[in-house]
C-alpha cells in the first residue's frame, strides 16, 4: 500500500482532518481514541497496521491540540 503525502496550509486544517481521521477509526471499532491509545501503549492491541496508523494519527492531533492551545493561551 503506497502512502500519500497530504500537507496542509495551518495547523488548524490538518487538526480538523485528523480529528476527522479519528473519527472514522472511533465509528469503526468503537472506541474513543483515548481508550484506545491506552489500550495501545499498554500491549493490548494487535499490531496490525490500522492500529498503527491510529496510534500515530492520534499522536499528531495531541501534538497539534497542544501547538494550537499554547498559541491562542499566548494570544490573549
Amino acid at each position: 500500500m503506497r502512502k500519500q503525502i497530504i500537507e496542509y496550509t495551518s495547523p488548524l486544517d490538518a487538526l480538523i482532518e485528523l480529528a476527522k481521521q479519528l473519527n472514522a477509526y472511533e465509528t469503526e471499532y468503537r472506541m474513543d481514541s483515548a481508550e484506545f491509545f491506552t489500550q495501545y501503549t499498554q500491549g493490548e492491541t494487535a499490531d496490525d497496521e490500522v492500529f498503527i496508523e491510529w496510534a500515530g494519527n492520534y499522536q499528531h492531533y495531541l501534538a497539534l491540540h497542544q501547538e494550537l492551545e499554547t498559541k491562542l493561551k499566548n494570544v490573549a
